[in-house]
């Protein structure tokens, strides 16, 4: 598979782009034309430090206003072309990008575009360069793929061809249907580009939020199997304008830009089976997205009196301290499928974790069909694998490094990993698990900051079988948050992703003081959330006090019977609704490290998360006051 993008999609000087494209792996580059500009060395310098990267230049861009010009603007035009050619040659490059002109002077028309790129495609074979020819979607007379390849077809030119973006296509609304009937082998470059859809101008939408692929909401899949069809071969390249990238780890922009290509083609593959690939195209062998089973266990790490506070919480919650590990520090606490494991090692990644970040969600284990298909999976998307040492008679779990420094482990049906709790731990004598109807991890609240987002989601939506939500605002007395779903279709894994823009929200405090920590909330089921809630406060629960202004405002707005109002007030249940059904939930306080926990219950269908309660949730944890045991950083 031949990979390549921009070098304008990633921040930092030329040689620090090189460096992270080369480091994630793709084949070449786009280099355009303002970063060579800025660079102090000259072309054949900056070719040879591109090839000494291993990566070759894909792409020379971008040559603006050329065709339908009038004279003296055509002639200076052509000289200015000559000189480019000039240029790539001297940077060891033959293709370049001329997008459709915007000049206030062109005159337009068809045959008078394609007059002049014949004309051009002979001065280019002299000088042994091809020119692409791509339709901007705010062009002066060509803003359509159509029009720019009915301008190429009558130039008639080996040496001219087309250029295709996704962006440029699917932001005008423009069926990529139509690119199916253009042969393969006048598509000269391709570059893709995902975005939001936000209605504003094209321009300004173009430059500042394009995004990768699978990171948005354009079909650049269906795109991309359009193109597939025609017997393209030559490379697919990311070419993103984004504010947030341009501030933002060159390394990760670049991982992040390779792991959408490589997840992308995989899908064309898969939804066009019959289709012949060209070898270019081919996508990197790997198995299907993983469907998971939901949530094996959660593993804290903490250690001393922070400990005993989290094993004092989770008795209240209904969990049984059910056995200890054979080798090391950890126990095992559970209710009903539910699984929390409390690692107390100073040694290995538990406790750097503590170290590093107090007590915290340091693993997540997930269930899956094959953990040898997630590993695999995972690291064709790039993802780093975690191993640490294990005794004799320990089982050796498939792991990956996630969010925040944690590790998710993959407990596989194949593989027999579920017998670790039966080889590995050790019953607590006479310890018997509370019957109080929790049946599962219904889901994990993820925190990061608002700049990582993209980064995580593309993480889970690419390795297993989710979907992703559209970004909502949840509103913080100090600042907004961004939060994003990622669920499984049948909603047995659920996550929730919250973008931290400020340490003023509760959010980026939790994410300052932790050090970036990355789970704030775990949330469980079940079926009679008012039964449970009864069973808790006797065993000393104490729920997170709401202010009785939310529950007068709840009378107004639905039609409750007063005893059932009276019932949740007392229990500091909070209520939602949508067209599908109810929902109500209850949260603990803040213990050390700033974690928290949720139950809920979902009736008849509701398949939100309680957004509307998000802000009086807030606003009722900072009432009590800065996170427990979190000192100032």
């Amino acid at each position: 598979m031949k990979t390549s993008i921009a070098t304008v999609s990633i921040s930092g000087s030329l040689t620090e782009k090189l460096s992270a494209i080369a480091e994630a792996g793709y084949s070449g580059i786009e280099i355009f034309e303002q970063d060579f500009l800025a660079f102090d060395g000259g072309p054949k310098e900056v070719g040879r430090m591109i090839r000494d990267k291993g990566l070759e230049i894909t792409l020379f861009q971008p040559f603006r206003d050329f065709e339908c010009l009038p004279e003296p603007e055509r002639s200076k035009a052509f000289d200015r072309a000559k000189r480019k050619f000039e240029l790539m040659r001297e940077l060891g490059t033959d293709l370049v990008l001329f997008c459709s002109s915007c000049h206030p002077r062109s005159l337009g028309g068809i045959d008078r575009a394609a007059d002049d790129f014949a004309e051009l495609g002979v001065i280019a074979k002299d000088m042994g360069v091809r020119v692409g020819y791509e339709a901007l979607a705010w062009g002066r007379h060509v803003n359509d793929h159509r029009d720019a390849w009915e301008i190429v077809r009558r130039a008639n030119h080996d040496n001219i061809g087309l250029i295709l973006d996704s962006f440029h296509t699917l932001g005008r609304g423009i069926d990529p249907e139509s690119i199916r009937s253009i042969p393969g082998d006048k598509i000269f470059f391709v570059q893709l580009a995902d975005a939001p859809k936000i209605d504003m101008d094209l321009l300004y939408w173009s430059r500042h939020f394009r995004n990768m692929p699978g990171e948005g909401d354009l079909e650049v899949e269906r795109f991309m199997r359009a193109v597939a069809a025609t017997g393209y071969s030559g490379a697919v390249s990311l070419e993103i304008f984004n504010d947030q990238f341009r501030g933002g780890n060159p390394r990760t922009i670049a991982r992040d830009g390779y792991r959408s290509l490589v997840a992308l083609m995989d899908d064309v593959r898969r939804a066009e089976p019959d289709v012949a690939l060209a070898p270019a195209l081919e996508p990197v062998p790997m198995p299907p997205r993983v469907p998971t089973k939901g949530f094996a266990f959660v593993e804290f790490a903490a250690q001393g009196e922070a400990r005993d506070d989290l094993a004092k919480l989770l008795g209240t919650l209904g969990f049984t301290r059910m056995a200890k590990h054979r080798n090391k520090a950890l126990d095992l606490w559970q209710l009903g499928d539910v699984r929390i494991v409390i690692n107390a090692e100073t040694e290995g990644h538990a406790g750097k974790a503590w170290v590093a970040n107090g007590t915290c969600v340091c693993d997540i284990g997930l269930k899956v069909g094959s953990a040898a298909d997630a590993v695999a999976r995972a690291t064709a998307l790039g993802a780093h694998t975690f191993e640490q040492p294990i005794a004799p008679g320990e089982i050796l779990l498939p792991a990956i490094r996630g969010l925040g420094g944690s590790v998710v482990h993959f407990i596989g049906d194949e593989e027999g990993h579920d017998r670790v709790w039966d080889v590995e731990f050790e019953p607590i004598a006479g310890a018997k698990p509370a019957a109080l109807g929790v049946t599962r991890i219904d889901h994990l609240a993820q925190t990061m900051s608002y700049d990582e987002m993209l980064s995580w989601t593309l993480f889970y939506s690419t390795l297993f079988d989710m979907q992703k939500s559209p970004m909502v605002d949840v509103i913080d007395p100090d600042g907004l948050v961004r939060s994003q779903i990622v669920e499984a279709s049948d909603g047995a894994l659920r996550l929730t992703l919250n973008g931290a823009e400020t340490q003023r929200t509760l959010a980026g405090e939790f994410l300052a003081r932790s050090f970036g920590a990355s789970v704030q909330h775990i949330a469980f089921e079940t079926e009679d959330l008012f039964a449970l809630a009864d069973d808790l406060a006797a065993r000393g629960f104490e729920a997170l006090p709401m202010s009785p202004n939310y529950y007068a405002d709840l009378a107004a707005r639905f039609d409750f019977q007063p005893e059932l109002l009276e019932r949740m007030k007392a229990a500091n249940i909070l209520y939602d609704r949508d067209e599908r059904g109810e929902f109500f939930q209850i949260f603990s306080k803040q213990m050390a490290g700033g974690v928290f926990f949720e139950l809920v219950q979902r009736a008849t269908g509701y398949r939100g998360f309680g957004g509307p309660n998000a802000p009086f949730r807030i606003a009722a944890q900072k009432r009590l006051g800065r996170i427990k045991g979190m000192p100032e950083r």
